[in-house]
């Protein structure tokens, strides 16, 4: 019988997350002082975070310690297992061999929680009462809130308002483990009154949502913020999908020749690539770690190399980052955790020396990648899950059209269970292809203030 669902146990659930900055040719650069235009240094950023994730943030160190309060909490779900897809393959007739890492059996669907855990037990250590955040399709509030809740700590999400109407489920996940959750943007900040007064019917965007969150945050001593992608600290907690992947390829007699992720602000990715990528950074191993991302909010494809705020409004430092345009909201898409417009400084600056590669696939043929992998592997992908899965068909159709058999590996990020609505709207054909034009991001771009990085 062929082998097809690689397992491991607790003891190898890692005990330490890896810092891909201690071996990276060539370093991120500093945030910026929106204002002066300086570097900033980690006290800067002591209003909104937990001192030990500060420290995490800005670590050189290759390796970091994972608490063991953290671990045990991970047993909860961790490690999480590794497939062989053989009924993708079958259905795509291809030589090459695709192997998936799922995440989706996590409490909250996804893999969030792995630095929702250690973001709330930082934060608790510290005596913070209440934490704030940001979340576009909901998987992040949801695993935040699952998180809080463990630690009895308050919990306030900003939904993105899009994602709040469209997604009621993942709003009532949060409700149960006892957050707080408003659609935004919302009348109660004044980043939210700022955007309602200019345009009523915004949908909402990752970047209003973040600057709503940090707003509470900054205005509030017993409140902190929290972020659950593109900073340093939250791609290093993700490193355990990549390191428990790693021993599981082993267990499979096989090792990756390309790796997949879908990518929103760089959590997803990192997370399993990074791992591997230390195997081209120290060996210099042929691999290709391959960012996918949706064609409606190109940042890694389309975008530029550029300091740029985090949010919207302008609270957050400016990062060096492929970005739109902190200003730029992307269509309603499905896929609402990949609707963020900058990319994180780490990917951002592996991307720029092409040590990894992106590319974008449109609304329709991600459904239609999500769709037959459901019918194929018999799991439901959520939308973002789906575009690591369009990138992975592209890959193995093109090693049948080469006659060449690769190695293929992406990660399965989380279920799509509380995204029915988005594949009833498939169904019914009321999906449609959407690609910005060039126009929308020279327009979104023009507003920045910052030169491109050479």
């Amino acid at each position: 019988m062929k082998t097809r669902k690689f397992t491991l146990s607790e003891q190898d659930i890692p005990d330490k997350w890896y810092n891909i900055i201690a071996d990276m040719p060539n370093k991120p650069l500093p945030p910026l002082h929106p204002g002066t235009k300086e570097p900033i240094g980690p006290d800067a950023l002591a209003p909104l975070f937990p001192m030990a994730l500060i420290q995490q943030e800005v670590t050189a160190d290759k390796w970091v310690d994972i608490p063991d309060e953290v671990r045990n909490i991970y047993t909860l779900w961790r490690p999480t297992p590794l497939y062989r897809a053989y009924g993708l393959e079958k259905a795509l007739d291809t030589p090459a061999k695709i192997y998936y890492k799922y995440e989706g059996v996590s409490p909250s669907g996804s893999h969030k929680p792995n630095t929702a855990v250690a973001q709330a037990y930082y934060n608790k250590q510290e005596g913070v009462k209440r934490i704030t955040t940001e979340t576009g399709a909901g998987q992040w509030g949801s695993a935040l809130s699952f998180a809080c809740n463990h630690f009895d700590m308050e919990c306030e999400v900003y939904m993105v308002k899009i994602s709040y109407e469209q997604k009621p489920y993942r709003k009532m996940m949060m409700n149960t483990w006892g957050a707080k959750v408003l659609a935004s943007p919302t009348d109660t900040t004044e980043a939210g009154r700022k955007i309602l007064a200019e345009h009523p019917d915004s949908p909402g965007s990752l970047g209003i949502a973040i600057s709503e969150a940090i707003e509470r945050a900054a205005s509030d001593p017993d409140t902190k913020y929290s972020l659950g992608s593109v900073l340093n600290h939250v791609k290093l907690h993700q490193t355990v999908i990549g390191q428990e992947a790693i021993k599981q390829m082993e267990m499979a007699g096989d090792f990756p020749d390309i790796i997949i992720a879908p990518f929103g602000g760089g959590s997803n990715f990192a997370g399993l690539a990074f791992p591997f990528l230390r195997y081209k950074l120290e060996e210099g191993k042929e691999i290709r770690c391959v960012a996918s991302e949706p064609s409606s909010c190109p940042k890694l494809t389309r975008g530029v190399f550029r300091y740029d705020f985090g949010d919207t409004v302008g609270m957050t430092p400016l990062l060096p980052m492929y970005t739109l345009g902190h200003n730029f909201v992307p269509a309603p898409i499905h896929a609402g955790g990949l609707r963020y417009h900058g990319a994180g400084v780490i990917v951002s600056q592996l991307l720029k020396d092409q040590l990894i590669e992106a590319c974008a696939h449109d609304n329709l043929e991600v459904f239609d990648a999500g769709v037959l992998f459901a019918r194929a592997e018999g799991i439901i992908p959520a939308p973002e899950a789906s575009h690591g899965i369009a990138t992975a068909i592209m890959e193995a159709n093109k090693c049948k059209q080469e006659g060449v058999s690769k190695t293929i590996l992406f990660n399965l990020c989380g279920h799509g269970h509380f995204d029915m609505k988005a594949y009833e709207d498939y169904f019914e054909g009321k999906l449609v292809r959407h690609e910005i034009t060039q126009m929308d991001i020279q327009e979104s771009l023009a507003e920045l203030d910052t030169p491109e990085i050479a």
